[in-house]
């Protein structure tokens, strides 16, 4: 009979594990007992530190705890829509939350479904469409500007040679030194012409790297720190590639930061998650988080086309180089920013996508 019991709780654990809906598992004193992939990926955190956890600080809802605890004395199952729920610091995700109480012993099983995972998808597949279409057009506009730009270097160098030591030659040198400058500033949008030279690397040799090289340089009031998930598997990605990725979005935001703040470089692994229409087994998710003055939201939208900046002295083009480099390693970068917080979350799929999202 315990063969039957032992052998029935581990196909329900398997079913669990594989669910897509987060399922957690709270003891008669509403602490986590247990937490299945989707739930840590709902929560960005691994279970291994969040078991023990009281529902209230997990749920970071006094109400929802009462509720949790009402269940739990009375018996009686209910099922809470768009809950409201903050998760890792965030502004909060939308869930549907369905309680049930278990006896002998006393426990709750707990399902969330996350509401507002359609909208990220669609969020994403976005982004992806838009820097595949504003590349297509940028390498469309470089071709029909490259070739006369290179005819007017080539006719200003023969007019040089033909000048001698004429004070005209003075306004030839400008002509040759702004086709190059030209040029240059085409071959920065159009981004790297290579593809990614991929081998097994470790993301925080990547962010150490970054760290190290921003401190340096930031003003003293400006402070990283890290907080870095130290179970994280190997990534098959370009050193140098993610490097750039990570330093163009640091040192915008040590470029927000008014002479003083901190930045936050986290990374954590999220399970069965989508990016774009396609489901990974296993994600890993960069967030540099700063806490200046944020983007303002009319051009929360744009921040990820060329050109497009909030600073004077800015190309406006570190932005679309990050997100065109994370597209070819089949992933995408995401921004979300209020006043006092701003987030840039790179999404790195470390697995082969498994199936798309329906």
């Amino acid at each position: 009979m315990d063969a039957v019991v032992d052998r029935s709780s581990g196909i329900a654990q398997r079913i669990a594990d594989n669910l897509s809906s987060a399922v957690c598992l709270l003891d008669g004193g509403l602490r986590l007992r247990y937490i299945n992939p989707a739930g840590e990926a709902l929560f960005g955190v691994s279970a291994k530190r969040l078991l023990g956890t009281p529902a209230e600080d997990l749920l970071s809802s006094p109400r929802l705890a009462a509720l949790l605890t009402g269940a739990l004395e009375e018996g009686q199952p209910f099922t809470e829509r768009e809950c409201r729920m903050s998760v890792s610091g965030e502004q909060g995700i939308t869930v549907d939350l369905t309680v049930i109480p278990l006896r002998e012993p006393p426990e709750l099983l707990l399902e969330m479904h996350r509401v507002d995972h359609q909208l990220r998808i669609a969020r994403e597949e976005n982004l992806i469409a838009q820097q595949q279409a504003t590349r297509e057009v940028v390498r469309g506009l470089a071709h029909e500007i490259k070739n006369p730009l290179g005819g007017l270097r080539g006719a200003a160098q023969l007019l040089e040679s033909e000048l001698g030591d004429s004070p005209l030659r003075e306004y030839t040198g400008v002509i040759i030194h702004e086709a190059d400058r030209l040029q240059n500033l085409l071959n920065r949008m159009l981004g790297p012409n290579t593809l990614p030279h991929k081998r097994r690397i470790n993301i925080h040799q990547v962010l150490e790297r970054v760290r190290t090289l921003v401190q340096a340089e930031a003003p003293p009031g400006v402070h990283l720190l890290w907080d870095y998930d130290p179970s994280l598997p190997e990534l098959h990605a370009d050193l140098d590639q993610l490097i750039q990725v990570v330093l163009n979005i640091v040192r915008n935001a040590v470029q927000a930061l008014p002479g003083e703040g901190e930045i936050i470089l986290r990374s954590r692994a999220l399970r069965r998650y989508t990016v774009g229409h396609l489901c990974h087994k296993l994600v890993l998710c960069i967030d540099i988080i700063d806490n200046g003055p944020g983007i303002p939201e009319q051009m929360q939208q744009k921040i990820f086309y060329p050109l497009v900046t909030g600073r004077a002295e800015g190309t406006g083009l570190g932005l679309s180089i990050a997100q065109s480099l994370v597209n070819q390693h089949g992933g995408v970068i995401e921004c979300r920013s209020r006043p006092g917080r701003t987030r840039f979350s790179i999404f790195l799929p470390v697995s082969e996508p498994e199936e798309e999202a329906g």
